[in-house]
């Protein structure tokens, strides 16, 4: 057994922690990344303290000097941190007694490790949450230029993965867009969930003290203090929220990547990304690996298992507090900084994307895209439509067998499935008149890509 023991809690205890149980306990490896936070939390605890009349001005003079202190310590990377003191709170209150003494020892008055946790995640949440959406906006405003760029380049739509109509790239990418904007309502619904303070919760129960919650919320930029103490030391549901949002996202990434990784391979021939988001191969010379997007799409099992593993930490969990939910924090934080870099590497790629419109347009050509066209004119010539699928159906049969696209069959070859058909019907059996005659709110013609790019820009701003 170690002889030490942990000199903020040790009194109630007859032996020291044994050092298996220390190591297996602390959190401090992994927790430590809270300092800015937990500092950030405990001036305005001391504030409070000092306006209640709790502590002195003196006291918290010296408390906020010996702060700032430990701060300047950790970002300069010059301290040493003790797995026996067990997380980031701990070693910071005692290296403020170190060095203030007495003061020091009076800041954890009307508070717990529990609300004091509680109220660091939200904190540190609030600042990832916010780098996150600017990330997801700078791949937003990525995606918009590529978008009008392509507001006229045709390429194949699919459903299946088969071809179903032409649709420009430009209209592909903004849906893309669509789902960041869903992504972004949602980060920012959880956000507003998670800006309440438990600060002032303390262990579970509340405290004795006359604490200013209020005060300490509104100092720390909470929306208000949390209204039952016992749920304010237990509740993990915005790192929840947070992780389902996040899985979300990466979903979105994910499905991303796979159009990408698609679109570059000799098969398919769509687009180019810049080398430097790729590899090469150790044998085979002419390889050009889309390496980040393959990366992306791979990392969002992680994210996904990170949403699972902090759902199953919670479900069996009474209240208030326990030590489980130590194990709440590595999830969050991996989830956090996987999409920072995804979104990271998405931002920074996608404006740099190549499209191969010769080869998008010969794909388009290809699989009979312009017949639900063909349905239509056929509709607006006084045909039921379930007449003119199987006209068309028939036409289409008679393209697979001569190696004919409907365009290029002749007047007289499309007469034979229908006697309604002229010659206005080549207006929109090419690629170019079946995406333009799309020209509604949400819909593919070029008119509306630019129309959504346009508008979608003044939101952004």
């Amino acid at each position: 057994m170690s002889d030490s023991s942990n000199q903020q809690w040790g009194g109630r205890f007859s032996e020291g922690v044994d050092a298996f149980v220390a190591r297996f306990t602390a959190s401090i490896d992994f927790d430590r990344r809270l300092y800015r936070h937990d500092i950030q939390g405990s001036m305005a605890h001391a504030r409070m303290l000092q306006k209640s009349d709790i502590i002195s001005q003196d006291e918290l003079n010296a408390i906020v000097g010996g702060l700032d202190s430990i701060l300047n310590d950790i970002e300069n990377d010059n301290i040493d941190w003790s797995i026996e003191l067990e997380d980031i709170h701990m070693n910071i209150e005692a290296r403020l007694t170190d060095r203030i003494g007495d003061a020091g020892k009076k800041l954890h008055t009307g508070r717990s490790r529990n609300d004091q946790v509680a109220t660091d995640i939200r904190l540190w949440l609030r600042d990832e949450i916010d780098t996150i959406d600017g990330q997801l906006a700078r791949f937003q405003e990525g995606l918009l230029g590529l978008a009008e760029k392509n507001a006229d380049t045709i390429m194949p739509g699919f459903t299946h993965l088969q071809t179903a109509q032409p649709v420009t790239f430009g209209h592909h990418l903004m849906a893309w867009f669509e789902m960041m904007v869903r992504d972004r309502e949602r980060l920012q619904d959880c956000r507003k969930r998670l800006n309440v303070s438990p600060l002032g919760a303390a262990a579970l129960a509340g405290t004795t003290f006359p604490i200013d919650r209020e005060f300490t919320a509104k100092e720390l930029g909470f929306d208000r203090p949390t209204r039952n103490s016992l749920d304010s030391v237990s509740d993990r549901d915005f790192a929840i929220e947070f992780c389902s949002a996040g899985a979300l996202i990466m979903t979105h990434l994910s499905r991303m990547s796979e159009e990408l990784v698609l679109w570059t391979s000799a098969q398919f021939n769509f687009i180019d990304l810049p080398d430097r988001f790729c590899t090469g191969s150790s044998i085979m010379p002419q390889k050009k690996n889309p390496d980040v997007p393959e990366l992306v799409r791979g990392k969002t099992g992680r994210v996904n298992g990170h949403l699972v593993s902090l759902l199953t930490l919670m479900k069996s969990q009474p209240l208030a507090y326990n030590k489980d939910n130590q194990e709440d924090k590595e999830p969050l934080f991996d989830t956090a900084d996987t999409l920072k870099d995804c979104l990271r590497a998405f931002a920074d790629m996608i404006p740099h994307i190549e499209a191969k419109k010769e080869s998008m347009y010969e794909a388009a050509k290809r699989g009979f895209s312009t017949a639900t066209d063909l349905a239509d004119y056929l509709v607006r010539q006084g045909m039921p439509f379930r007449n003119a699928h199987e006209v068309v159906g028939k036409a289409v049969a008679y393209g697979l067998k001569t190696g004919k696209d409907l365009s290029e069959m002749s007047l007289e070859e499309l007469k034979v499935f229908s006697e309604t058909i002229e010659q206005d019907v080549f207006d929109v059996l090419t690629l170019e008149g079946s995406v333009a005659a799309r020209d509604h709110i949400g819909g593919t013609a070029p008119r509306q890509v630019l129309f959504a790019v346009e508008q979608a820009k003044m939101k952004l701003l």
